[in-house]
């Protein structure tokens, strides 16, 4: 079936999408935790610590015996240190559009780089899983989850047990860009070989995104002006303002990017612009192919 042309909707319809556009870049629903690390044979400590502006975390430690290499993992907007349950109602409808309909659970790949040697430190971010409220629930495209990254550097740093270890980042989504705001915002936490090195699975910016709704949705270009007015009221934000094309620039890590190519949900414009912005030249970009699932980016590890 080919989509609406932009004429077939009235203004008011139109101003239904872009009002609807601005809420899903407000908030996101909070996802439950379905999974547990015991499911993959893994010990594990549940644990919290504050952000860097005071919030509660909540998350897991994933000890990995005689090993002094530790990843910290950031999950992507909507999702939770476990992934998420988008097999399930009412998430199953919410992404039906794009085919991201299955399951994404992340307690495999905890199981791989415990295998592979490493400690995991992972966590939900603010206002996402079981860690605390902030900012009036408000989305900030990495902004204030930035502190988040911060915050699980400083207790890796406190515990006795990780405090010496060689810290990696492994982090999706909005879990990457507030990684890159961290690197921007607070760079002294990432001086002096504190953390070595980032991977960014599936990185996006809300412009790439809103294109793609639009295209989806039959709404005129020239409406992306408007729907960066009706943000800015919302959120404060203006939609150029969110996502890691700004803070890539200061990325100070050898960084590994991988993306699905053909993604419903960005362009492949976007991914390479992000890329290229980053100053590093210790950095590689790796194509997913044969799908248009952003999920399946997720799943790739």
């Amino acid at each position: 079936m080919g989509s609406f042309a932009p004429s077939e909707k009235s203004e008011t319809e139109i101003q239904n999408i872009l009002d609807r556009y601005a809420a899903g870049l407000k908030f996101s629903a909070r996802a439950p935790i379905i999974h547990q690390p015991s499911e993959a044979g893994l010990k594990y400590e549940e644990i919290f610590f504050p952000s860097y502006d005071g919030v509660p975390l909540e998350g897991w430690f994933i000890p990995c015996h005689n090993s002094t290499k530790l990843i910290i993992c950031n999950h992507p907007s909507g999702f939770t240190r476990a992934g998420h349950p988008s097999h399930l109602e009412p998430w199953r409808s919410i992404f039906a559009a794009t085919g991201n309909t299955i399951e994404v659970n992340f307690v495999p790949d905890y199981r791989i780089l415990h295998d592979a040697g490493y400690n995991v430190l992972t966590y939900d971010l603010r206002n996402f899983g079981q860690s605390g409220p902030a900012n009036s629930g408000l989305l900030s495209g990495g902004k204030f989850e930035a502190r988040d990254v911060i915050g699980s550097i400083i207790y890796a740093r406190s515990r006795p047990d990780t405090e010496d270890m060689t810290i990696g980042l492994l982090s999706r989504c909005l879990g990457f860009t507030a990684s890159l705001w961290a690197m921007h915002l607070f760079p002294k936490f990432f001086e002096d070989g504190n953390v070595r090195c980032l991977a960014g699975p599936q990185p996006i910016s809300a412009i790439s995104a809103m294109e793609r709704n639009f295209e989806r949705d039959g709404v005129p270009i020239k409406k992306m002006e408007q729907v960066d007015k009706v943000c800015r009221v919302t959120t404060s934000f203006g939609i150029h303002e969110l996502g890691p094309r700004q803070p890539a620039k200061s990325t100070s890590l050898p960084t590994f990017v991988y993306q699905v190519r053909d993604d419903a949900w960005t362009k492949p414009e976007d991914v390479q612009i992000i890329f290229d912005n980053m100053p590093v030249s210790e950095k590689k970009l790796h194509w997913i192919e044969g799908s248009t699932r952003r999920w399946d980016g997720y799943l790739f590890f």
